[in-house]
């Protein structure tokens, strides 16, 4: 039955193929109508591009700069965006109110999270606050829509515009590229009988602005039109045919907990987000199967059952992650990366405990989990608002723990990491005011070296005093290689000094500096030693940058690539620092022919 139910998503494609053999074609007004609508959209498209165009000019000659520059591109990417994702479901004035409204609301709640930085373009480095109103400027779409098509709450019609907005885009985009990959096989072509003209066209003002916006436009309005064949139903299909591998691993998983125990869950970040990825598309696939509505819905009880089943589990997944996200709060602190898992784990937590509730009460359950997907999304819209004001302002947040945590003794002097500081806003700058204020106090020396190891964001740090820094920072193995530790520093630019001298200053998960070089006789065919360069990075990743003393170009960067395996990342990535900190490892020889070559030289495989 449910392969049945699956095979009905190809209908589409049947109907489309009776609508191009078999079907008379539209009548004279439709296709004044369809000619309209294309001629609509397209002009938006040409609009928007000349804003963006106009916009990018304006910026580039300085007129338009801070505050003021960032209010306008928000309120136009959000106006033509909204604009052009509701005309064709609404009609263009309708559609044009409410871009306007969400526009200008998206426009007022960044410009007040810019408030939050000492410049307002920094607030694009803040990952809440342009998902914020990325979210505020997507979401509202379906509810508008559905407002005009009997009512906000209508799931039906909700869970329908909502599928068919990411076609349209999808489908639209693909439009664009097909658009441009004709433009530039046909310049290619000319070129080759001499007729550069395609390319001179192009390299006019806003010539590209205009042929992408125009071409998004078209594919827009064609995909409406036919939007009884490009329907979300053969993806939704395709979707539902996933939900039995996600059951099964997740079943595996909460089955194997009581006898492998829950401490491996809290060992690393990286699960914790796991946990919360599963839940997150457990969620989404429970949705797929019970659709707008008890028509459209999944019938199989094999389908159905485990939507059920994966709906109860679903808030002892999302309520593992949420425990994993708070015992790393617990143990270092908030940043604004926890800050963001805290939040998913809190809508994990919510959707899990509905959907469980819906099921749990018997009968009419999909009923209830489609009400419960209308509650969690308002959910979603006011956490996203709060993310743009100094409630969950995830600097702010940051900032505060890491004074507290300092103040109590939670977080050491010799783990402060100074360069945090500057990438958290208005908040960050004064903790750091407050703790250089403290460093001037007597006693309070570690405090001041420690803060002299990171300059603030968009200070010129000397780079002799950053190499400085580097020598009483970074772990050597062995300890004597100094001179060619010194050598291969010196073929860093600042940029890579300054990541570098932070990343040792980081103290790991589990302790231990972030960093460590390795200098041993890797290249045996060449003087001297090379070196590797391992750095813990914010996230978990770890840089791998190798060193050889080239005999004609000097000290040099290298790839580092395995042997055999992957490069140790998260966990096992500063396992393998704190190892290599504390003894130098062993070298071994690799065993590599090479296939010569008639003039010299030969080719070899990479390991």
């Amino acid at each position: 039955m449910d392969f049945a139910l699956g095979l009905r998503g190809l209908w589409p494609f049947a109907r489309l193929g009776d609508s191009l053999c078999c079907r008379q074609g539209p009548g004279r007004q439709d296709m004044d109508r369809q000619m309209t609508a294309r001629a609509v959209l397209t002009g938006m498209g040409i609009a928007a591009g000349v804003g963006l165009y106009g916009l990018s000019q304006l910026a580039e000659a300085g007129s338009l700069a801070g505050r003021p520059l960032l209010a306008v591109a928000s309120f136009v990417f959000c106006f033509f965006t909204a604009l052009m994702l509701m005309t064709g479901p609404l009609s263009a004035a309708r559609a044009a109110l409410g871009a306007l409204l969400i526009a200008a609301g998206v426009t007022v709640m960044s410009g007040f999270a810019a408030l939050g930085f000492v410049r307002a373009e920094d607030v694009l480095d803040s990952p809440h606050a342009v998902l914020g109103s990325v979210i505020l400027a997507l979401l509202p779409l379906p509810f508008w829509i559905a407002s005009h098509r009997g009512g906000w709450r209508n799931y039906a019609a909700l869970f329908g515009e909502s599928w068919a907005m990411v076609v349209r885009a999808l489908a639209a985009w693909a439009f664009v590229g097909l658009v441009w990959a004709v433009i530039l096989l046909s310049d290619a072509l000319l070129k080759g009988v001499g007729i550069g003209l395609i390319d001179r066209v192009m390299d006019l003002g806003p010539t590209s602005w205009l042929v992408t916006g125009g071409a998004l436009g078209l594919g827009l309005a064609v995909v409406q039109e036919l939007s009884d064949v490009v329907s979300p139903s053969l993806i939704l299909r395709f979707l539902r045919l996933l939900l039995p591998v996600v059951f099964v691993v997740s079943g595996v998983f909460l089955l194997a907990l009581p006898v492998r125990g829950v401490s491996g869950l809290f060992g690393g970040w990286s699960f914790a987000l796991t946990l919360l990825a599963m839940a997150g598309a457990s969620t989404a696939l429970v949705t797929v199967v019970v659709d707008q509505d008890d028509t459209e819905a999944a019938r199989g009880r094999v389908l159905t059952g485990m939507a059920q089943a994966m709906a109860v589990m679903l808030p002892v997944m999302a309520g593992l992650g949420a425990w994993a996200v708070w015992v790393r709060v617990v143990q270092y602190g908030w940043t604004p990366e926890r800050v963001f898992a805290a939040q998913v784990a809190a809508l994990g937590v919510g959707y899990g405990a509905l959907y469980a509730l819906a099921v749990l009460r018997g009968a009419g359950w999909m009923a209830r989990v489609r009400q419960a997907n209308v509650g969690m999304a308002m959910v979603v819209m006011a956490m996203a608002l709060l993310a743009l004001t100094p409630v969950l302002s995830a600097e702010r947040l940051s900032a505060r723990s890491l004074m507290a945590r300092l103040e109590d003794g939670r977080l050491p002097v010799a783990a402060l990491e100074p360069g945090l500081l500057d990438r958290w806003g208005i908040p960050g700058a004064r903790a750091r005011e407050m703790l250089e204020a403290r460093a001037a106090e007597p006693g309070q020396e570690d405090l001041a070296r420690r803060l002299a190891l990171a300059a603030p964001q968009g200070g010129a740090a000397d780079r002799d005093t950053v190499l400085g820094a580097l020598v009483g920072l970074l772990p050597l193995q062995p300890e004597g290689a100094t001179a060619t530790r010194d050598m291969y520093l010196g073929a860093l630019d600042d940029y890579r000094l300054t990541a570098l001298r932070e990343s040792c200053a980081r103290q790991m998960p589990g302790g231990g500096a972030g960093c460590v070089m390795v200098v041993a006789d890797l290249v045996p065919g060449l003087p001297g030693e090379e070196a590797l360069l391992l750095d813990y990075g914010p996230g978990g990743f770890v840089q791998f940058t190798g060193f050889r003393n080239d005999p004609v170009s000097g000290p040099t960067i290298r790839d580092v690539m395995p042997a055999n395996g992957v490069l140790p990342q998260h966990e096992d990535g500063a396992a393998l620092i704190r190892a290599w900190q504390a003894a130098p490892p062993a070298t071994m020889p690799l065993a590599v022919n090479q296939l010569s070559l008639p003039g010299g030289g030969g080719l070899i495989l990479a390991p």
